[in-house]
């Protein structure tokens, strides 16, 4: 069963001295296209993270988003360079006091420097990366099972419009040879009436020859069969493990262009209106495959 590019995952831990939030949102795209947004101390850990995802994906705009929340600095491996700023407050100490003016200095803006912090680690702390590796994993579960959700309505309704477009077909297909036929006796009867009308005579092979012509110029029972083909396989993707999107998507190209020809080979209003509905429908199968990974 397909799987669908659009899915939602989230999944929070909270644990005694820390506590975090993965999200993960995707909508369809051509190609994979993951953006991610977590604490900056914590960038070490997104190649690890990001190639447990793209196990998991092969197309898609995926936004991951990780939110962490700790009671200790040294989870995050991070800390003040306290002899830098107790150095930088007393020259500014030493300013005022020459300058004659009061010197009260504001602690907060020390976090907006971050030429004072340092990270002591590659890595933060092993029980908090233990943690968010298990949280994206389930993550993960939670977002694949909202895309295998909607992916199996997406291949329920695929399957209800390719068995719409096999009824378009098979009608095509019994009109046509009436179209022939009857294209066949106007010929013959109007070839037989300019002859008369000349007053002159015209072989019966002759006659054979020019409505053989016409009906090898309106014949469409290869395109027909092609199209047949293109269904089985339509079916066939559809209810496939794995990959499917681009598959599907190339074989909907292939079958409009079978009833395309169709239609303008047969030179009937009946073959023409069957055809612009099988080409709606189509269109709608295209829209659809269009989220499927």
């Amino acid at each position: 069963m397909p799987m669908s590019m659009t899915g939602f995952g989230r999944v929070e831990t909270n644990e005694e001295d820390f506590s975090h939030v993965w999200e993960i949102r995707s909508v369809n795209n051509r190609f994979l296209d993951v953006k991610w947004r977590m604490p900056s101390v914590l960038r070490g850990l997104e190649p690890r993270f990001d190639k447990i995802l793209r196990k998991n994906a092969s197309r898609g705009r995926v936004d991951v988003n990780l939110s962490v929340d700790t009671r200790s600095a040294a989870l995050l491996g991070v800390s003040l360079n306290a002899a830098q700023a107790g150095a930088m407050l007393d020259q500014l100490r030493a300013l005022a006091k020459e300058q004659g003016v009061a010197f009260a200095p504001d602690m907060n803006r020390l976090l907006s420097a971050p030429h004072l912090w340092r990270d002591d680690a590659a890595e933060p702390d092993p029980r908090l990366a233990k943690s968010l590796e298990l949280g994206f994993q389930k993550t993960l579960d939670d977002w694949n099972a909202s895309r295998r959700v909607e992916g199996a309505e997406l291949a329920r309704d695929l399957s209800a419009r390719f068995a719409r477009l096999r009824e378009l077909a098979a009608a095509v297909t019994l009109r046509v040879p009436v179209v022939l036929k009857d294209k066949q006796a106007a010929t013959a009867e109007r070839l037989n009436a300019l002859v008369a009308q000349a007053g002159m005579s015209f072989a019966e092979d002759r006659l054979a020859q020019e409505v053989a012509v016409l009906a090898d110029r309106l014949d469409v029972s290869e395109e027909l069969t092609r199209l047949a083909a293109h269904l089985d396989r339509l079916d066939e993707a559809v209810a496939a493990k794995g990959e499917a999107g681009k598959r599907l998507d190339f074989l909907i190209q292939e079958a409009f262009r079978e009833i395309n020809t169709c239609g303008n080979k047969a030179q009937d209003v009946e073959v023409s209106r069957l055809t612009v509905d099988f080409k709606v429908e189509l269109e709608k199968c295209r829209e659809q495959v269009q989220n499927i990974e």
